[in-house]
C-alpha cells in the first residue's frame, strides 16, 4: 500500500501520541527501557500524554504489522531503534514495507553522514576515504522510505526520519530524546496547551473496587471527558493496602467531578486518606 508521507495534522487539538520501543535486547531484560518514563515526561511538559506503547523484538514481520498499524492510526507516534545498518536493524525497511514504498539514499541524510565520516577521520588523525567499504556501508544509515523527511541528531549528526505522524529515532537514550524534543517543538507546538490534563484522587481504606464500580460509572456519565481510575494495592509501603480513586481529564471537568465522587465515596463505609492532585 501506497501512503501519503504527508497527511494533515490530526483534527484533534489534543492528538493522540503512540510509542514503539524496537529491540530484541529490550524483550530479554539485557537492557531495560528508559524510553517510556522519558517521552511521558516530555509529552507532559507540553501539556500532551501519552495514549499508548508498544514493544516489539528484532522481528521483521512484526515491527511491519505494528508499523502499519501506526501509518494508518492518524496518531502520532515515535518509534525508538533498529535504524542502525547492522544485520539486526530492520526498522528502515520495514517502514518502507509497511508503507510500500522503496528505499533510497535521502540526500540531506547522506550528506550528514558524509560530515559525520569527515569528522571521525579528523578526531582519529587519518585521512577520510569516502569510497572505503566500511564507509560507503555507513551511508546504509541514510536509505529511508522515498519522501521521508530527517530528524537532526545533534549527538553524532546519524539523522532519523520521519514519514507523515511517525517520527524514527535511534534507541539510543542520549540521541533519541533530543531527537524527539525537535520534533514535538518543530512539528506540533501549536498542540501544546497550558494546564491540559489533572487528576485528583483519593486514598480509601475498607471498601472494595466490585463496589464502588456503580459510582465510578455514574461519575462518568455525567462528566463526559472525565475519566474515573481505581488502582488498587494490596502492599503499599506508605498506605499499605488500599484503593486510590480518582479522575482525571481538563482541569474545569476534574473539578466538577472531583465533589461528587467524594460524596458518593461518603456514602459507603470506608475510611479516607490523604487526597492527591497531579498535574
Amino acid at each position: 500500500m501506497n501512503q501519503n508521507l504527508n497527511p494533515q495534522s490530526p483534527a484533534s487539538a489534543a492528538p493522540a501520541f503512540g510509542l514503539i520501543i524496537i529491540g530484541d535486547e529490550i524483550l530479554s531484560g539485557k537492557r531495560a527501557d528508559k524510553h517510556l518514563s522519558r517521552v511521558i515526561e516530555l509529552l507532559k511538559a507540553r501539556g500532551l500524554q501519552l495514549d499508548y506503547a508498544d514493544y516489539v523484538g528484532d522481528s521483521r514481520s512484526r515491527i511491519t504489522a505494528t508499523l502499519q498499524r501506526a501509518f494508518a492510526s492518524g496518531d502520532v507516534v515515535f518509534s525508538c531503534g533498529g535504524i542502525g545498518a547492522t544485520p539486526d536493524d530492520h526498522t528502515r525497511q520495514c517502514a518502507a514495507r509497511a508503507l510500500g514504498l522503496e528505499l533510497a539514499l535521502h540526500p540531506q541524510a547522506e550528506a550528514l553522514i558524509r560530515e559525520r565520516m569527515r569528522d571521525m577521520a579528523k578526531e582519529q588523525g587519518t585521512v577520510y576515504e569516502p569510497d572505503r567499504p566500511d564507509n560507503i556501508h555507513r551511508l546504509n544509515m541514510g536509505m529511508f522510505p522515498v519522501g521521508a523527511d530527517i530528524i537532526p541528531n545533534p549527538f553524532n549528526k546519524i539523522p532519523g526520519f520521519s514519514c507523515g505522524h511517525v517520527h524514527f529515532v535511534p534507541g539510543f537514550p542520549v540521541m533519541a530524546w533530543p531527537m524527539i524534543e525537535w520534533v514535538l517543538d518543530t512539528r506540533y507546538a501549536d498542540r501544546f496547551q497550558d494546564a491540559a490534563w489533572i487528576e485528583k484522587s483519593v486514598v480509601v481504606y475498607g471498601a472494595m473496587e466490585a463496589a464502588l464500580t456503580p459510582l465510578m460509572e455514574d461519575i462518568e456519565r455525567a462528566h463526559p471527558g472525565v475519566k474515573v481510575f481505581s488502582l488498587p494495592s494490596v502492599d503499599h509501603p506508605t498506605y499499605g493496602r488500599h484503593i486510590e480513586l480518582g479522575v482525571k481529564g481538563e482541569p474545569a471537568a476534574v473539578d466538577q467531578a472531583y465533589p461528587e465522587l467524594l460524596a458518593g465515596l461518603r456514602t459507603f463505609d470506608a475510611k479516607f486518606g490523604p487526597e492527591l492532585v497531579r498535574k
